[in-house]
């Protein structure tokens, strides 16, 4: 099902072929358990499983121990483990031939020296060993102003500078040819211009990258808005300033959908007829999601209400987009969770769903949302009864209020 490295030169050949499914192989608190131990001896799990690709932590040396606050980036020495054990694991996914996706945090950098200001915005002693105009004059540095949001209390990088994006590109291509890293995630997209994305995306050549532009969907007071055009405009607007070179993830999906399956299920469709997130307008670019190590884990700042996971893998890995898995929900909660996803992953493969398939919704009602997909897979979820018409179609899967069917 994979591609040659050889066929990749053209970095949309994965996009236009549509079969990814994500593994996000970490929490919050990975780091405290030899994490590159831990997932080596799940990736024949994760391989059979399905799974194209595994978004792992930052892999770099960073204040933090989660890895977030990355400083010399050409040390690969991290909470999560050694160098060495790091590149054990990349090549036994290369076996098993997983891809790996790397965790790219170039949005802000803890420097080593005060300078400019008494900030430690100085990088003497390591790798880059930029200046304070490598920092935007927003952040205590002598650069230009941002190209996008703050990330406060640390030094932002000022990707206006030439010098800045030749360092940053030398070290995604090092992180592709030397270390074994075949995808990217790009952190906090919203700290800087999408054009810079596309720049680096150019001179790196992942094979697959994925971008997490979260922004703040539209509510009335504490009640989230039906309408969500303008949130999953937003994302695409990024998408397109990225050369459409890159996915995002899909904010406006989980958004929608979390609250849909308290039994607001006529939130599924929007205003035409279509799903109301990003999959519902650019499918091939929509990284669907239910919880990541912000929303979920131990942070919890948004969580999927926990009784309803599994309808929400029922809707996201049936559907167009591009699912991803999270850790938890696969490895940590119960075992029947896993061999529930790992189902629905066996029917997407075998039925040839993929991210732009086409998509008819049948039902929106407050308890129960139908759909059929390429018209070969039928889903329901909610607690309202339901089964497609035809003689055709067989129950495959079913669980805590959603089922699946195929022809």
């Amino acid at each position: 099902m994979g591609l040659d490295e050889s066929q990749q030169s053209d970095p949309l050949v994965v996009i236009r072929n549509g079969k990814e499914i994500i593994l996000q192989a970490f929490d919050w608190e990975s780091h405290k358990h030899d994490w590159w131990i831990n997932l080596d001896t799940k990736v024949p799990d994760i391989a059979k499983s399905g799974f194209t690709t595994a978004w792992l932590p930052p892999v770099c040396q960073s204040l933090a121990p989660e890895g977030y606050l990355p400083q010399n980036l050409y040390s690969l020495n991290s909470k999560y483990g050694s160098e060495d054990l790091l590149k054990a694991l990349l090549n036994k996914m290369k076996q098993y031939k997983v891809r790996a996706m790397a965790d790219i945090v170039i949005n802000h950098r803890v420097g080593t020296t005060q300078g400019h200001g008494g900030m430690y915005n100085r990088y003497v002693g390591i790798p880059m060993s930029w200046d304070e105009h490598a920092i935007t004059s927003c952040t205590g540095g002598r650069g230009n102003k941002s190209t996008g949001d703050n990330f406060n209390g640390v030094p932002n990088i000022d990707h206006t500078q030439s010098f800045v994006r030749k360092d940053l590109i030398d070290w995604m291509r090092w992180l592709r040819s030397s270390v074994g890293f075949q995808d990217f995630r790009f952190d906090f997209a919203k700290g800087y211009a999408s054009k810079y994305v596309k720049e680096y995306i150019e001179g790196a050549e992942p094979i697959f990258a994925v971008g997490e532009y979260w922004d703040t969907c539209n509510y009335k007071g504490s009640n989230l808005d039906y309408n969500q055009d303008s949130h999953r405009q937003r994302i695409i607007n990024w998408i397109d300033g990225a050369g459409q070179l890159s996915t995002a993830f899909d904010f406006t999906t989980k958004a929608v959908l979390q609250e849909a399956v308290k039994g607001e299920f006529w939130r599924l469709r929007d205003s035409k007829g279509k799903p109301p997130g990003v999959l519902g307008l650019w499918p091939s670019r929509a990284v669907t999601f239910i919880d990541n190590h912000d929303t979920g884990s131990t942070q919890a700042h948004w969580p999927f209400p926990s009784r309803h996971v599994m309808e929400g893998y029922a809707y996201i890995l049936t559907h167009p987009g591009i699912p991803s898995v999270f850790y938890d929900h696969f490895y940590e909660w119960d075992n029947s969770m896993h061999d529930q996803i790992v189902k629905l992953i066996a029917i997407r493969r075998n039925q040839g769903i993929h991210s732009r398939s086409s998509i008819r919704i049948l039902e929106a009602q407050p308890n129960l949302y139908a759909a059929t997909i390429d018209e070969k897979v039928s889903m329901k979820i909610g607690d309202g009864s339901w089964c497609p018409a035809g003689k055709e179609w067989t129950l495959v899967t079913s669980g805590h209020r959603y089922a699946v069917w195929q022809k």
